[in-house]
C-alpha cells in the first residue's frame, strides 16, 4: 500500500487536489481517509463545553486511532472509520468499513503535525493558498454546510484558526515533499504527483 498525506490550511483546496489526484489515478485502486473522521470522542462533554474545544489544535485529533487504522490497512486488514458530526461537535456512533487499497490518501489540516503519522506517508504534500482565499472558502463552507453564521465563523478564525495555522500548520511545510499552490487548477503539479506515484508503485 502506498500512503499519500495531503495537508494544508483550512480552505486551501485539499479536497480539490485529492479529487484531481483520484481522477488521474482512476485506473488504480484508490481510497481516501479524512482527518475529520478522527476528532476526539467528546461524549463526556455537554454541547456548551464541546463548542469551547479548539478543533484547530492538534490535541483535538485522535492521532493514536488514526495511526492504528493506517497500520491495520497496511497489514491488509479492514477498519471501522468513525463518523463525525460538525453540528453536534462529536462522533455520531456510526462507522464506515474501509478496506485496504493499493493507494491510500490521508487528508487534513493537522495530519503532518504528528511525527508517527508522518513516518507512515510515502509521499507528503502541502496544498497552499493565500490567507484571504482560505478565509473566504471557510466562510462559505461553514455557513452553507455546517450551520454556522458569519459572525461565529469570523470570530473563530481570529481567536483560534489563524493562530493555530501559524503555530502548527504552516511550519509543517518543511516536512513535505511537494508544495502545490492551489489558487488555481495546477495541472503541472498534479502531473508531477501522478508520475511520482506511478514510479513508487513500480518499486513497491
Amino acid at each position: 500500500m502506498l500512503i499519500i498525506g495531503i495537508a494544508g490550511g483550512t480552505g486551501s483546496g485539499k479536497t480539490t487536489v485529492v479529487n484531481q489526484i483520484t481522477d488521474e489515478l482512476s485506473t488504480l485502486d484508490v481510497g481516501v481517509i479524512s482527518q475529520d473522521s478522527y476528532y476526539n470522542d467528546l461524549s463526556h462533554l455537554n454541547m456548551e463545553e464541546r463548542r469551547k474545544v479548539n478543533f484547530d489544535h492538534p490535541s483535538s485529533i485522535d492521532f493514536k486511532l488514526l495511526e492504528e487504522h493506517l497500520n491495520m490497512l497496511k497489514e491488509g486488514k479492514s477498519i471501522e472509520q468513525p463518523h463525525y458530526s460538525f453540528v453536534e461537535h462529536n462522533r455520531t456512533g456510526a462507522y464506515t468499513k474501509i478496506v485496504p487499497t493499493k493507494v491510500l490518501i490521508v487528508e487534513g489540516i493537522l495530519i503532518m503535525t504528528d511525527p508517527k503519522l508522518r513516518s507512515l506517508y510515502d509521499i507528503k504534500i502541502f496544498v497552499h493558498a493565500d490567507s484571504d482565499e482560505r478565509l473566504i472558502r471557510r466562510l462559505k463552507r461553514d455557513t452553507r454546510e455546517r450551520g454556522r453564521d458569519a459572525e461565529e465563523v469570523l470570530s473563530w478564525y481570529q481567536k483560534n484558526l489563524k493562530p493555530m495555522h501559524d503555530e502548527f500548520i504552516e511550519p509543517t511545510k518543511e516536512f513535505v515533499d511537494i508544495i502545490i499552490p492551489n489558487n488555481r487548477y495546477n495541472t503541472v503539479a498534479i502531473d508531477i504527483v501522478k508520475t511520482i506515484i506511478n514510479n513508487k508503485l513500480l518499486n513497491v
